[in-house]
C-alpha cells in the first residue's frame, strides 16, 4: 500500500507551487500541488498546497527550510509567464444593445 501523502507546505499561487515541486522532484521527492480553494473561476491565482510522501516529509521540509527566500525572481517570472500561457480562455463579455 502507498503512503500517504501530507501537507509540507502551503504557498499563494500555483506558478510558487510548481517551483517547489520542481525543486522538489530535483532532490528526487515526488510532490504534487492542489488548489486549496475555489475553482477555475480562480485561474491560477489563490493558495496552493504541496504534499509529498510521508516517508519524504521531513527531508522535503529540510530541503525546503534550506532554500528559503532563494527563489530567483527570474524563476517566478518565468512560471507566472507559463501559467498565463497554459490558462483557460473565459467567455468574452456579452454586448447589449
Amino acid at each position: 500500500m502507498p503512503d500517504a501523502l501530507k501537507k509540507v507546505t502551503t504557498v499563494t499561487s500555483q506558478p510558487e507551487a510548481a517551483l517547489i515541486v520542481e525543486r522538489l522532484k530535483a532532490a528526487g521527492i515526488t510532490a504534487i500541488a492542489q488548489r486549496t480553494i475555489g475553482g477555475p473561476e480562480w485561474g491560477f491565482s489563490g493558495a496552493q498546497d504541496v504534499f509529498v510522501d510521508e516517508n519524504d516529509l521531513e527531508r522535503a521540509r529540510e530541503l525546503l527550510a534550506s532554500e528559503e527566500g532563494s527563489f530567483s525572481d527570474e524563476e517566478l517570472g518565468r512560471l507566472s509567464e507559463e501559467a498565463v500561457q497554459h490558462e483557460i480562455p473565459r467567455d468574452p463579455p456579452s454586448k447589449t444593445d
